[in-house]
């Protein structure tokens, strides 16, 4: 069976520069969802959510805004913000896991109200033509709080529905509970999509294997970890590339040189670089060993010399 991957957003992580680079270098990212917009109560849109969407920073890649909130006002704001650049499909976020997120009743903690999601899904309805597709979680408490919720969104013309297989208070521990995701397979007449823990090319197929009505898959923490990883998967491989360390030189080089010009000052650059190598190091044979090297660096050069000494090391190895 054909099927689609898609780049889960992850705040912080996965703005323009990475979907670019990781677009140009590695591919196999059918679809990427950008990381939300949050208005906190103002209708104004932070000019670096207008960057992250601005058609000219995303050519020859599919992107679809998300929002996050439990407002219907603002939620209507975004849809006609993001319509005014082309976008026709606005995805919503009732996934977010952060608990600075969700005692504000947004994110994964929406999910245990579902009139107020009822009611804000009706004034869209009513009043925008954007396409409105969601990013959910099982519940923040517990997984009956989808259940409750799908019957609800059941009424609405929604594109689809991701679900990330976990529970919001989890945050990224614990595992993925299959069976209630199986649960909300059986309960909503709504598209699915899986989302959670798909982190090499043999749990892909044990997904592909336990859900076989499931078309669409999203990858989230597991793409940066392993940027080869949806390619390897499209080619229905698990060997990296010969050039596997030269080519990731080169997207960490170009991700570098990105985050040089859009940061300001050192020391914001390489806590931007350190927070991807916390993912990056898992490709590498001894993980805690770069990643201490990488902590280590105290400025520019100590990290490029930092970077360096782990690619070498890891050549000599391969």
């Amino acid at each position: 069976m054909s099927f689609t991957l898609l780049s889960s957003p992850l705040q912080g992580f996965t703005d323009f520069r990475f979907r670019n680079a990781f677009n140009n270098f590695f591919g196999g990212i059918d679809t990427f969802y950008s990381p939300y917009i949050r208005l906190n109560g103002k209708l104004t849109v932070k000019p670096a959510y207008e960057r992250d969407l601005l058609p000219e920073n995303n050519i020859g890649i599919e992107v679809i805004p998300q929002v996050i909130t439990n407002d219907a006002d603002e939620f209507l704001f975004v849809a006609k913000y993001v319509q005014q650049f082309g976008y026709k499909e606005l995805n919503w976020n009732l996934g977010c896991p952060y608990p600075m997120v969700t005692k504000c009743g947004m994110g994964s903690g929406l999910i245990s109200q579902p009139e107020k999601i009822n009611s804000i899904l009706h004034k869209v309805q009513q009043e925008s033509d954007i396409i409105v597709s969601m990013k959910m979680r099982l519940g923040y408490e517990n997984s009956d709080e989808i259940l409750q919720a799908l019957p609800i969104l059941d009424k609405y013309p929604i594109k689809n529905i991701a679900i990330h297989a976990r529970l919001g208070k989890q945050l990224y521990k614990g595992g993925v509970d299959l069976n209630a995701f199986q649960k909300c397979i059986d309960t909503t007449n709504h598209k699915l999509y899986y989302n959670g823990d798909i982190t090499s090319v043999a749990k892909f197929k044990e997904m592909q294997e336990r859900f076989p009505s499931i078309d669409h898959w999203m990858i989230g923490r597991g793409l940066i970890s392993n940027p080869f990883l949806p390619s390897m998967i499209k080619n229905n491989t698990s060997n990296y590339p010969k050039k596997k360390i030269e080519l990731f030189k080169e997207f960490h080089d170009t991700l570098f040189e990105g985050y040089s010009e859009s940061l300001s000052g050192a020391s914001h650059l390489l806590l931007k670089m350190y927070h991807l190598w916390e993912y990056f190091a898992t490709l590498f044979s001894n993980p805690k060993k770069a990643l201490k090297k990488i902590k280590k660096a105290s400025n520019i050069r100590n990290y490029q010399i930092a970077v360096k000494e782990i690619l070498d090391a890891e050549l000599k190895i391969n």
